[in-house]
C-alpha cells in the first residue's frame, strides 16, 4: 500500500512512519517543513499545508491511503499561528477533498476523546466537526480517538512539568482530572492494522492506556522519575479559570482558559476499544513504567480499587 501519512514528521507520525515501513509500505511523510533527517529510513517527504489546499492535492493523489495526524496541542493555547478550527476542521475538510478527488480510497482520522461539534473547547469542537466530514465523506475511513499519548518525543510529560513546580505544587481542582494515557508503542500498531484490515472500515474507536490516573498522580510519577517529591496543594477550578483568563493575553504564558476547562472533564474511556485489534489494555505500558519506576503498581488503577 502507498500511503501518506500527514503529519508524519511530528511525535505520532514518526513512529507509525516507521511501523509502516517495517510492514512492508510505501511511506510518505507530509508536512510544512519536513526534516528528511528526522524521519525513519525508507520514508519519503512531500512538503504541504493542509490548510492550503493547492499545496497538498497532487500528493495526495498519488495514494491509495491518507493518515491524518496533523494536530495542534490542545494543552497549550495557540499564538499568533493558525486556529484549532483552521487546522482541524479546515485541514480534515482539504484532505478528505483531495482523497475524493484523487482516488483514494482509505482514510485514517487520528480524533481525541471527547471530540464533539458542541463541546467546551476549541479542540474538541474542531475535532467533532472534523470527524463529520470524514464519515459523510465516500472513503473507506476509520475514527480513532485516543487518550493522551506519551513517550520519547511526547509533551504530556514536558506539559505536567511546565504547569507544575517540585516539592510544593498548585494544581486546579487538586489535580484529580484524570487520565488514561496510552504509550506511542502500543498505539501506532494498532493505527497501521486499522489500515490494513477492512473490518475497521466505517468504525470509530476510543483507545487508552491500561492505567487510570489524576493529574495529581501523573505529577507525582513525573518527579518521582527524577528523584524527587511533591505535594499538591488545591486550586479550586473558579480560581484557575479567572487566573488563565486574566492572563490569557500575555505571550510568555502558554495556556488560557479551553486548558482550565479541559481539566474540568475527565479524558478516559468507558469500553477501551484496544481490544478490537486483540490488545488486552492489562498488557499494554503504563506511564510509571515508561518513567523508569518498576516499583509501581502498574495495573491497579484508582477505579479498580475504589
Amino acid at each position: 500500500m502507498n500511503v501518506l501519512v500527514a503529519g508524519g514528521s511530528g511525535f505520532i507520525g514518526t513512529t507509525l512512519c516507521a511501523e509502516l515501513v517495517e510492514r512492508g509500505h510505501a511511506v510518505t511523510a507530509l508536512s510544512r517543513s519536513p526534516d528528511d533527517a528526522g524521519l525513519p529510513d525508507g520514508v519519503a517527504s512531500a512538503v504541504g499545508d493542509v490548510s492550503a489546499y493547492e499545496s497538498i492535492a497532487d500528493t495526495v493523489a498519488d495514494h491509495d491511503a491518507v493518515v491524518n495526524l496533523v494536530s495542534l496541542s490542545p494543552l497549550y493555547e495557540p499564538r499568533g499561528g493558525p486556529s484549532h478550527e483552521a487546522v482541524h476542521l479546515g485541514g480534515t475538510e482539504n484532505l478528505v477533498r483531495a482523497a475524493d478527488a484523487g482516488g483514494v480510497s482509505r482514510f485514517l482520522q487520528m480524533s481525541a476523546l471527547g471530540a464533539d461539534p458542541n463541546g467546551d473547547t476549541a479542540y474538541i469542537r474542531a475535532k467533532g466537526r472534523a470527524e463529520a466530514v470524514v464519515r459523510e465523506s465516500g472513503l473507506e475511513w476509520t475514527i480513532v480517538r485516543p487518550s493522551v499519548v506519551f513517550g520519547e518525543g511526547g509533551e504530556f510529560v514536558e506539559f505536567t512539568k511546565t504547569l507544575t513546580t517540585p516539592y510544593v505544587t498548585g494544581l486546579p481542582g487538586g489535580g484529580k482530572t484524570r487520565f488514561q494515557p496510552i504509550w506511542v508503542g502500543d498505539l501506532v500498531p494498532m493505527l497501521a492494522d486499522a489500515l490494513e484490515d477492512d473490518a475497521h472500515v466505517g468504525e470509530t474507536y476510543e483507545l487508552a492506556g491500561p492505567q487510570i490516573t489524576t493529574l495529581a498522580d501523573v505529577t507525582k510519577l513525573v518527579y518521582a522519575a527524577e528523584g524527587k517529591d511533591v505535594t499538591i496543594v488545591p486550586i479550586p477550578m473558579g480560581l484557575a479559570k479567572v487566573g488563565l483568563s486574566a492572563v490569557d493575553s500575555l505571550p510568555f504564558v502558554p495556556f488560557g482558559p479551553d486548558q482550565a476547562r479541559s481539566l474540568e472533564f475527565d479524558n478516559t474511556v468507558a469500553d477501551n476499544d484496544v481490544t478490537a485489534f486483540g490488545r488486552d489494555p492489562a498488557d499494554l505500558r503504563t506511564l510509571g513504567s515508561y518513567l523508569g519506576l518498576d516499583g509501581t503498581d502498574h495495573r491497579r488503577t484508582r477505579s479498580e480499587t475504589a
